[in-house]
């Protein structure tokens, strides 16, 4: 069993997850079902408040064996490799991962114990290597690591905010204002646990954003998460009235695009976790998404 000591006053889970690298969902299980010793003193609680100093004894459970089958047929879009990391440009319509509710063998995470030599074993067998995740529907860039320690430098860079992660959204109606930040806390929705909302209990979220082209009644806007939410640009983009277009889920049009959200991880900037350097990815928008913006600018002749 390993000791961490706190160094500040934090939450037991956000301490852990950054500790180890795993994602607070699977720390949060494993701390109210199995408990750690703090100074000694069993917790079950994972928000709870430690102290600078507060020694924390806790090992990570070996990730239960599961049924996850590599997939071969699935051909992936490799925007970069190397031993200690990849960056897959993943189209609209795959599920990043296998879940209670998502049992098919189509999932990203199928394809990449396919296509790569080897994954990161932090977040279990049923997402290895998944250091962030993107909504079924929201195309784009994802980071994967090959090894842990690359998955705790890369998660610890989306962490502390260093990592720099950027969509272009096509909304609906035309912004007030060329750029500006959404700031509402996040949380799931009550009546509805399959969807997000705005609730003032739940976890801050902040999003900046960019016009980039106006068409009326729409807008092609570019996001920058400061936070990592689930659905966060799509729940903050239907909170200011403008939802992203084709997103059903959240109040968005389908008049112009009904397969998905027109969502996009244009652009990924990170620290490269072994040699420090700083690297820069980008993908393109797909062509469904281009054609819809076509349509727009001949629209606007």
């Amino acid at each position: 069993m390993a000791t961490y000591v706190a160094n500040e006053q934090i939450r037991l889970d956000v301490f852990l997850a950054k500790e180890t690298g795993a994602s607070r969902s699977n720390i949060k299980t494993v701390v109210e079902s199995d408990g750690v010793f703090v100074n000694g003193v069993l917790r079950k609680k994972s928000g709870f408040e430690l102290k600078e100093g507060d020694e924390v004894e806790f090992t990570l459970p070996e990730p239960k064996t599961l049924d996850v089958e590599p997939n071969s047929e699935i051909k992936l879009n490799i925007v970069y490799e190397d031993e200690h990391f990849a960056v897959i440009n993943k189209p609209q319509g795959m599920v990043v991962h296998p879940a209670s509710s998502y049992q098919k063998n189509d999932t990203l995470v199928n394809a990449l114990l396919a296509d790569l030599d080897k994954l990161s074993s932090i977040n279990g067998v049923i997402r290895p290597g998944i250091v962030h995740r993107l909504d079924k529907d929201t195309s784009g860039l994802i980071v994967v690591a090959k090894t842990d320690e690359a998955h705790k430098s890369l998660a610890s860079q989306i962490e502390r905010k260093t990592a720099r992660r950027i969509y272009f959204g096509l909304c609906d109606g035309n912004f007030k204002e060329d750029n500006g930040t959404i700031d509402a806390p996040i949380a799931r929705n009550k009546r509805d646990r399959k969807k997000m909302g705005i609730d003032t209990d739940g976890r801050r979220a902040v999003t900046h954003y960019t016009v980039l082209e106006r068409f009326g009644k729409y807008t092609l806007v570019r996001f920058e998460l400061e936070t990592g939410r689930t659905h966060q640009i799509r729940v903050h983009s239907s909170h200011i009235h403008h939802p992203i277009v084709g997103d059903e889920v959240y109040g968005g049009s389908t008049a112009l695009y009904k397969n998905g959200q027109l969502l996009h991880a244009r652009q990924l900037v990170l620290t490269h976790p072994i040699s420090g350097e700083r690297m820069t990815f980008e993908a393109e928008l797909p062509d469904y998404f281009e054609n819809v913006l076509e349509k727009l600018r001949k629209l606007q002749k």
